[in-house]
């Protein structure tokens, strides 16, 4: 299976392991109840889906019905007649997200930074720290909701990876990599606390990252970039495209 294709079987295994997922005609939904963020909650289609207008009609309701943005990630190659599908019943492409990739042999160190700890959160103040950087990093205010601080507690107590980069004494960056299946793993969630950006905090977290996830058995772990700047930051440690991915959402 090309490596692509693996890593978005990944993302649907890893929804469908969930406690809160659900099934809409060809569609897998993760959903998080205590979680609103539009990145935790999407549906990824079946491999080759084909689906109906009343098939994406009952979608959109059922995302409606559970107060979240009607939201869908996947690979355009992995189903080829989705994408068509949903911008006939109005949504808007988000954005097109290279997909990226990083294997023991492709990761390579990245340049120190003086002074900062990185290491696993283990007490309530550390993954609310982490929660906060996170939660602010992708644009939240005040403070984080609870679905954060219990991914990040989960990563940690599980095979999934966790992590606070700590600068200065106050909490720069944090970030996890979510539990593996089929050796691989994905690294979301990487944020840098506005104060500390620039300052190489985000190529050493996420090596930090890869790194523990590769030592605790990953053949891989994959990504999406939020923009190029940032492709060029994980390019610099070795991760490599393997694909492009759709996010596709339906405007209030």
């Amino acid at each position: 299976m090309p490596m692509a294709n693996s890593v978005q079987d990944y993302a649907r295994t890893l929804t469908l392991r969930t406690s809160t997922h659900y099934r809409v005609g060809p569609f897998t939904v993760r959903y998080n109840p205590g979680w609103g963020l539009k990145y935790a909650n999407f549906a990824i289609p079946d491999q080759d889906a084909e689906p109906t207008a009343d098939e994406v009609a009952s979608l959109v309701a059922a995302f409606r019905e559970r107060e979240r943005l009607p939201r869908l990630e996947f690979l355009p190659a992995w189903a080829p007649a989705v994408e068509p599908a949903l911008l006939a019943a109005g949504f808007t492409v988000e954005n097109r997200a290279p997909l990226l990739v990083c294997d023991r042999d492709g990761l390579r160190p990245p340049k120190p930074v003086d002074g900062l700890r990185i290491a696993l959160p283990t007490t309530g103040t550390d993954f609310l720290d982490a929660a906060r950087v996170q939660h602010h990093g992708f644009g939240g205010e005040g403070e984080p909701e609870l679905g954060t601080i219990t991914w990040l507690r989960t990563a940690a107590a599980g095979d999934g990876v966790a992590a606070l980069a700590v600068l200065d004494g106050a909490p720069a960056g944090a970030g996890g990599c979510s539990v593996p299946i089929d050796r691989l793993s994905e690294l979301v969630g990487l944020a840098v606390a506005a104060p500390f950006r620039r300052r190489g905090i985000g190529a050493a977290l996420s090596a930090w990252l890869t790194e523990r996830a590769l030592d605790q058995g990953c053949r891989a772990v994959c990504l999406e970039p939020g923009d190029a700047d940032v492709e060029r930051i994980y390019a610099s440690i070795g991760y490599r495209r393997v694909g492009e991915k759709v996010n596709i959402s339906l405007p209030l």
